[in-house]
């Protein structure tokens, strides 16, 4: 019988888990992540699949320990947390979950944006300190405003949609154009640049890769309007934090929505406070500026959960149980590698 782990599981993913694996596959369902701190427990050496969360982090020392492996089944988009490299020359094949929160985050990229210009939370929490000043937090509308969208693969078609609703003027910045996408939401496809010196909000929905790595650096910021609100709900590796902090000190921009950071893992993971050592120079210093960040009464962090409902992670679970079963019927689907 074929051996799965399944990392970062949650609580309301047992059930489904459970049923779907249930006298079908020798299964682990297991709530920490993987990752190199922790030696690997031997009943987990020989397992044929494993399934985790961006919240591991799947590098070479991990995947060595390792004795069967030949799928990794990502509940997830992303796949920059696993070492392709390594993958690639162990003929390990790594599958994702595409196309599972094209809703759920771009709904949450309009909610950043609405909470940053209308000061929603800045205004929750005047008041429940009873600090009432209407100068404070007065903000503005997003209709007749321009946005610009960077990415425009299923999630930011999907925030291009909810963006025409809200009747704003709409640019786009992708590789690739769709003219679909200029026919339904009259979406005018530009050069990087245009779009950072016309846009009043910019939304990120890019992958994260080497050639965008970093896209939005100090010349980045410089060439934006000072009234401009930034929003990523996308990967954090695409903004300079060091960037992005100065911009906003410098009121290069307005402010900023951010579901995710560079380094976010060393917030969020408690094994950091172990092994401190592991935080090198340069994740040190990004930590450093994110918690500066957090301070500000123009920036909104929330902790990576713009693809956290309840239809997402079903869809999630859904695809990755359908990757599993078809790579064990020798057919290889969602593969990245």
């Amino acid at each position: 019988m074929t051996k799965i782990v399944y990392f970062d599981v949650q609580q309301d993913e047992y059930d489904f888990l459970k049923k779907e694996n249930e006298g079908k596959y020798d299964y682990f369902l297991v709530e920490k992540s993987l990752n190199d701190l922790e030696k690997l427990p031997d009943e987990y050496k020989d397992a044929k699949i494993i399934s985790c969360f961006t919240t591991s982090r799947v590098g070479k020392e991990v995947l060595k320990q390792f004795t069967n492996l030949q799928l990794i089944a990502l509940r997830s988009v992303g796949f920059n947390h696993v070492d392709l490299d390594y993958c690639n020359e162990k003929g390990i094949v790594v599958e994702t979950t595409p196309n599972y929160g094209n809703k759920s985050v771009a709904e949450f990229a309009i909610g950043l944006i609405l909470d940053v210009c209308r000061k929603i939370t800045l205004s929750y929490i005047d008041y429940k300190e009873m600090k009432v000043n209407p100068q404070k937090l007065m903000g503005f509308e997003l209709g007749g405003k321009t946005v610009g969208i960077v990415g425009l693969g299923a999630i930011g078609k999907e925030f291009a949609r909810l963006a025409y609703g809200l009747d704003m003027k709409i640019l786009g910045y992708d590789i690739a154009k769709d003219e679909t996408l200029e026919n339904l939401y009259d979406l005018k496809y530009v050069d990087f640049d245009f779009l950072l010196k016309n846009s009043d909000f910019i939304s990120l929905h890019a992958p994260s890769t080497k050639d965008n790595f970093h896209m939005f650096d100090e010349e980045s910021f410089k060439k934006m309007k000072d009234t401009a609100i930034i929003v990523n709900t996308a990967r954090g590796e695409l903004i300079e934090t060091q960037a992005l902090y100065n911009a906003l000190m410098k009121k290069e921009i307005l402010g900023a929505g951010l579901d995710v950071l560079e380094s976010e893992e060393t917030i969020s993971d408690t094994d950091y406070l172990v092994d401190i050592n592991r935080l090198n120079d340069c994740a040190l210093k990004q930590t450093i500026l994110n918690t500066r960040l957090q301070q500000l009464d123009n920036v909104i962090i929330t902790p990576h959960i713009a693809y956290n409902t309840q239809e997402a992670i079903n869809r999630i679970l859904q695809t990755t149980m359908h990757n599993i079963n078809s790579f064990e019927k020798g057919i290889t689907d969602n593969n990245v590698n």
